[in-house]
């Protein structure tokens, strides 16, 4: 079980978990040789008394990009989509605290239930409510390496659901709003399988945003950093029309799970 954060004296109010793969991490503004040009676009900037993110070791600190540069490890992590969603929305919120949970790479199986990244995020979403935050949201962007095999294509839509379910079970979280991202790219041939079967997905609390038409950096895979800034605005805009009103995370009043498309200009 995790412990809880050594910064006891502070947790923000409102929590929401970053979760999914490097897309979620953020790739915006690195280059072909593994280098972030350490460009923060002003929608990304902190903010010292609004913003804050639980590092690896669950210490809250103030939040700069990149968020997940002690969590994605393994790769260079830049811009991603976390501080411009928590800037658009800050207030209208308390103090807002995001817990990033990213690994570039992943494929859905990895965060199964009893898996090391499935455990880390709860064990993070626990120690992050230690002193009584609440969780508000899980934003999710997930699947680009599922679209590598037909298989992970036709179990995808089932182990989404039961990856939502074990989530909101382990957290006592019976409706906890997910926000999750139909996927822009993939590294198979079956990117638009898996927008399909993220979009069926069907659960109470799950909006889905789709970031078709983003800008791609020359990888064809990860987002620049323009289109991370729009994408965290996206996750911003569903937020505040689908759950900004509702008090609780575990509000009994649950919306029904709809797609919700953002115009791009």
């Amino acid at each position: 079980m995790a412990s809880a954060p050594e910064n006891e004296a502070f947790t923000p109010e409102d929590i929401f978990i970053l979760s999914g793969q490097s897309n979620m991490s953020g790739r915006g503004g690195v280059d072909k040789h593994n280098h972030w040009d350490g460009i923060v676009p002003p929608e990304c900037c902190s903010d010292p008394a609004k913003i804050f993110r639980l590092s690896a070791h669950l210490n809250w600190e103030m939040a700069c990009e990149p968020l997940h540069h002690d969590i994605d490890t393994k790769k260079t992590c830049g811009i991603g989509p976390g501080m411009s969603f928590a800037n658009a929305i800050k207030d209208k919120m308390g103090a807002i605290g995001l817990v990033p949970c990213a690994v570039g790479g992943t494929a859905l199986k990895e965060w199964g239930k009893g898996t090391h990244l499935y455990e880390n995020m709860i064990n993070r979403a626990r120690a992050a409510m230690h002193q009584g935050g609440k969780i508000k949201a899980l934003l999710w962007y997930q699947g680009e390496s599922d679209t590598l095999y037909k298989h992970r294509v036709e179990t995808y839509k089932a182990n989404m659901e039961k990856l939502i379910h074990n989530v909101r079970t382990d957290l006592y979280m019976p409706f906890l709003p997910i926000i999750q991202v139909a996927i822009a790219s993939g590294e198979g041939k079956y990117t638009e399988k898996i927008r399909q079967a993220q979009k069926r997905i069907d659960l109470p609390n799950v909006v889905c945003i789709d970031a078709m038409g983003l800008q791609l950096k020359e990888d064809k895979l990860h987002l620049t950093s323009d289109a991370q800034v729009k994408l965290g605005q996206m996750f911003a805009d569903a937020y505040l029309t689908h759950f900004a009103a509702t008090k609780h995370s575990s509000v009994h009043s649950s919306v029904k799970r709809s797609f919700f498309c953002c115009c791009l200009n």
